[in-house]
């Protein structure tokens, strides 16, 4: 599941801004009284069912204390700005009771369950005022079961219908019923049959979780714990069972009836409805469960598979979108071609479907054969979609495609092991991405969305394990802890053991898990099984949370021509993890010699130990050092000079690093180093130590001075036209607010902000020329392409403007407007936008709204422009993003949203930590809001005031005063609950 795209800290990444002065994410079938749907090789758009507008029912909306909200502005009428939730009032069986006390779930507690669910045959009956579920289940004993054992099973939110085991009603003595559970007290030795039917509300679940409806349309969301919303089931990842699913509804309303698998019979019923029998053949947990139901057309697309099997790829989304497909279905497809082609893996049915919904809390999920998108990771066009949109849609389409195999075919043994599927997909989505572009400016990418957000969580409150000890809300663990940490423990396999071993692992892993729910220990045995290798501590990087700190030092003995690195590491204290045992590093070294030039390294000792390094016979130039206990020495023979090293080549563990390098080191770096993600690194590291000494100079009140020497190696990389354009990009972007703030003993959002400013206005006065170069040089009338060379052209002309633009002088906001009001792609006229919003008055305000008059019929494009306007630094910018909030295509009920206007306000640090505390104000009452609505989207709102210790004593007391008021608040959602009160224990 592609969550880690919507953290609330990161949520302007989906919105594109790339560069753009943000210089700181079955069998084939037919419906019968339509042709077949053609299944040759090559791409066509098709409306599948006729689309009907103004189907929504009129209402009024359910959000407890507040006001009844008109849904009338929802309806589809061509394009939309809003896309909400239908709702109305609820029927009194579905008022929640107060919330329960919250109950922490431990990883050590686990047990296996005591019945299993062989066969489960679902009947969904659609109605517009309530939907009939009914559940037939095969249970049996589980392997450790008591036959004494009761039956529990979760449920939320439902009305229970009846109960029947082997056909027969229970009586009320029978079982019982509270708010979280159904307990049938003494089943039936042996296999028995199960049947439930329940009541449930989808037009009323404004929490996009279990059943709901979305512009009109049903779908489903049942990752991690959705599914007890839909019926009372044994909702964990380790119970598998196959499926079948029979949906009933009406034909004019909902011509399109989806489930998972195979679609096996289908016909029409009386009065007006119609249903479709679908049937999975594999065994699933219930969170991948999914069902959609609406009004939707398709683009048709088909893939032949490496054993020749033909697959039917569809894309359901509302009929005016389709054009806006073209780029998924290219992305699918390469991703299916990519999975066999580097792990061997084939599609295993002859249908895949991706439907696009535009009200959806995560990213995307992977549901078996039905995956279902956030509209903003599907639909794409050149002048509605940037190049960072376009490069996301790539890459969370292949995510879900390859949780097939890493993640639905091979699962969770229990919620704690998420990463054991979200780490391991994430990495191979970001080796997919890699391989059909620049993998270097890749790495960079991943390395820097690890530090910006990665970090600091892993030195906050909310700090864990890749594999979490416990939890309240599992939804509030899919962080970029487990995803993106997760995903660079398993590149620590591929670095140890090389592609080639990798791959080995991966298979041995199939060949001995498929079909099954497992743990991370399974993982870890197949890696080092198959490669007869052991590793030892390094099961520490799930255990142990906090990012290691790695520190080197080195010498060169002339005499008897070794070159000695001396590597220490600590990993700092955590809540409830006060001391740390040393962790498993891979160290991957180079060293340069005085010409540039990598050395060849013929043998390095390390504890008494001297290893010959070869491969194949050829020359070795990067070594990998096992750094394994606290301290180690690692001396390297038949070095003839004395080198500059390379530490830490293509960033081979997710550490900091402190290295002896001298500021002389790292610009000979930055000019020399082969490994370009070093080499870009060397300057990042060159302007962190020159932004924090300019911070001190700033709180000191001294004269602010640019080093000279960094202005010319950024003017060397600006000029080197061997260079990756994209590359060069990136080396000149300085790091971000936060990354600076997070190096600071007491954060200092103003100073930061102000150091940052001035050496961007100063690297743009003294790099003008260049920079103007560098924009009119990479100008281009061809029609826009998805490419590598396309993008990075327009990767470095945006931020070469960006600069420019920082200088506020006429001749450079000329050069800005003519960009914008010239530019044939959303890329760059976007990103023209962007430069001109960097200063306040009249020219911001005309960009601005005529962008918003040009675009305010795409909602997708209008949630950049919000997002555009709440990240922006321009003081007192909380006013502007209360007034949004009630601007007429703004949405609470829709997340994406919320993301871009209220995640992007806790995105800027100088306005969201305003010394007079109104950006924590504004946050604390958006939150409660939030909560009564969505609580996983308020519970990642909240999540910005989980370090509020690392500020100023008057800050601190402003954002501790707005946390004890959530925590205090009536019927607070227990997502809410357990960000809000670990945040202010932290």
């Amino acid at each position: 599941m592609a969550r880690r795209l919507i953290s609330p800290a990161a949520a302007c990444r989906g919105c594109g801004f790339v560069n753009a002065g943000f210089l700181g994410a079955v069998s084939s079938f037919h419906y019968q009284s339509l042709p077949a749907c053609s299944s040759k090789q090559g791409s066509s758009v098709r409306n599948c069912f006729s689309f009907r507008a103004d189907l929504r029912k009129e209402g009024s909306r359910w959000i407890r204390s507040e006001p009844f909200l008109s849904v009338n502005s929802a309806k589809f009428v061509g394009k939309r700005t809003s896309c909400s939730v239908a709702t109305e009032p609820p029927p009194a069986a579905t008022e929640k009771p107060e919330m329960d006390a919250p109950k922490e779930i431990f990883l050590k507690d686990y047990r296996k369950p005591d019945y299993l669910f062989d066969k489960v045959d679902l009947q969904f009956q659609l109605g517009e005022e309530k939907t009939i579920v009914t559940s037939k289940i095969v249970v049996s004993p589980g392997a450790e079961g008591s036959i004494s054992a009761p039956l529990v099973l979760h449920g939320c939110d439902l009305k229970l219908l009846s109960i029947k085991v082997n056909g027969t009603e229970l009586k009320g003595e029978e079982y019982t019923v509270d708010s979280r559970h159904l307990k049938v007290s003494t089943p039936p030795a042996g296999v028995f049959n199960l049947e439930i039917v329940t009541e449930i509300y989808p037009q009323l679940n404004t929490s996009l979780e279990g059943l709901y409806k979305s512009t009109g349309n049903f779908c489903t969301q049942c990752e991690a714990e959705g599914f007890r919303k839909i019926t009372y089931f044994q909702d964990r990842p380790d119970v598998m069972a196959k499926y079948t699913c029979r949906i009933e509804a009406d034909k004019t309303l909902y011509p399109v009836l989806l489930s998972n698998g195979n679609l096996i019979e289908q016909g029409d019923l009386e009065g007006g409805k119609h249903f479709a029998l679908w049937e999975d053949p594999f065994k699933k947990p219930s969170y991948l469960f999914a069902l959609v139901a609406g009004q939707l057309g398709c683009r048709e697309d088909s893939f032949v598979t490496c054993s020749g099997r033909n697959v039917t790829l569809r894309i359901w989304t509302p009929a005016q979108d389709l054009p806006k497909t073209a780029h998924a279905m290219y992305s699918l497809k390469a991703a299916m071609q990519w999975d066999e082609e580097v792990f061997g893996l084939e599609y295993d049915l002859n249908l895949f479907n991706i439907v696009v919904v535009p009200d959806f809390n995560m990213g995307a999920m992977e549901n078996k054969s039905l995956n279902i998108f956030q509209s903003r990771l599907v639909l794409a066009s050149p002048e509605t979609a940037t190049d960072g949109d376009y490069a996301a849609i790539l890459g969370v389409v292949g995510h879900e495609y390859f949780h097939n195999w890493t993640g639905n075919r091979v699962t969770c043994r229990d919620w704690f092991q998420l990463t054991l599927k979200e780490g391991l997909t994430v990495f191979r989505d970001q080796e997919f991405s890699s391989d059909l572009g620049c993998r270097t400016v890749k790495r960079i990418a991943d390395v820097s969305k690890l530090r910006i957000y990665q970090f600091p969580q892993d030195a906050g409150p909310m700090a864990h394990p890749i594999r979490p000890h416990s939890y309240i809300k599992m939804d509030n663990f899919y962080t970029v802890t487990v995803y993106e940490k997760g995903a660079e423990v398993v590149r620590m396999y591929k670095t140890m053991f090389g592609a080639s071993g990798f791959r080995k692992g991966m298979d041995l892993y199939f060949q001995r898990h498929d079909g099954q729910a497992v743990t991370c220990e399974d993982f870890y045995a197949a890696m080092c099984d198959a490669n007869n290798a052991q590793l030892p501590n390094f099961l520490q990087w799930y255990s142990q949370a906090g990012t290691p700190t790695v520190k080197v030092s080195s010498s060169y003995d002339p005499s008897s021509q070794t070159f000695s690195l001396k590597l220490s590491q600590e990993v700092p204290p955590t809540p409830g993890q006060p001391v740390k045992e040393p962790m498993f590093i891979p160290v991957a070294v180079g060293l340069v010699d005085s010409t540039g030039k990598d050395m060849p390294l013929t043998s390095v000792c390390s504890d008494g130990t001297l290893q010959t390094l070869s491969s194949d016979g050829k020359p070795v130039f990067t070594t990998v050092l096992q750094f394994k206990k606290k301290e180690e020495e690692f001396i390297f023979k038949n070095v003839p000079e004395k080198p500059v090293p390379s530490l830490l080549r293509g960033y081979s563990a997710p550490v900091r690093l402190d290295s002896d390098l001298s500021e002389s080191d790292l610009f000979f770096l930055l000019a020399n180093d082969s490994d370009e993600f070093n080499r870009w690194e060397a300057g990042q590291v060159l302007a962190r130590k020159l932004m924090l000494s300019l911070v001190a100079d700033f709180q000191q009140q001294k004269t602010l001075i640019l080093n000279p020497k960094f202005v010319d190696g950024l003017r060397s990389i600006l000029r080197n036209t061997s260079l990756d354009k994209e590359f060069i990009a990136k080396a000149i972007t300085l790091p971000g607010q936060g990354e600076i703030m997070d190096m600071m003993p007491v954060a200092d959002p103003d100073a930061v902000h102000a150091v940052r400013n001035f050496i961007k206005e100063e690297l743009a006065l003294q790099l003008k020329d260049d920079l103007r170069a560098a924009v009119t040089s990479n100008r281009s009338s061809e029609a826009y392409t998805f490419n590598h060379d396309s993008m990075a052209r327009r990767a470095l002309k945006n931020t070469c403007l960006a600069y420019l633009a920082s200088l506020n002088e006429p001749d450079v906001t000329e050069l800005a407007l003519h960009e914008y009001k010239t530019a044939t792609n959303m890329t760059e006229q976007f990103a023209a936008l962007a430069a001109l919003s960097q200063n306040p008055g009249q020219v911001r305000e005309d960009a601005l709204l005529d962008f918003y008059n040009k675009w305010q019929n795409d909602y997708l494009v209008v949630s950049k422009w919000f997002a555009l306007q709440a990240t922006s630094d321009i003081p007192g910018n909380v006013v502007n993003v209360q007034k949004l909030l009630s601007h007429p295509a703004f949405d609470m009920r829709n997340p994406n949203k919320v993301y871009s206007l209220i995640g992007g306000f806790c995105g800027s640090p100088v306005n969201f930590h305003a010394k007079d505390g109104s950006g924590y104000k504004f946050l604390g009452e958006v939150v409660l809001q939030l909560d009564k609505i969505n609580p996983q989207v308020a519970s990642r709102m909240v999540s910005a005031f989980s370090r509020w210790r690392r500020y100023d004593e008057t800050r601190q007391a402003l954002a501790k005063a707005q946390l004890e008021m959530i925590v205090s608040a009536n019927g607070l959602s227990e997502n809410v609950y357990e960000i809000a009160s670990k945040s202010l224990a932290g």
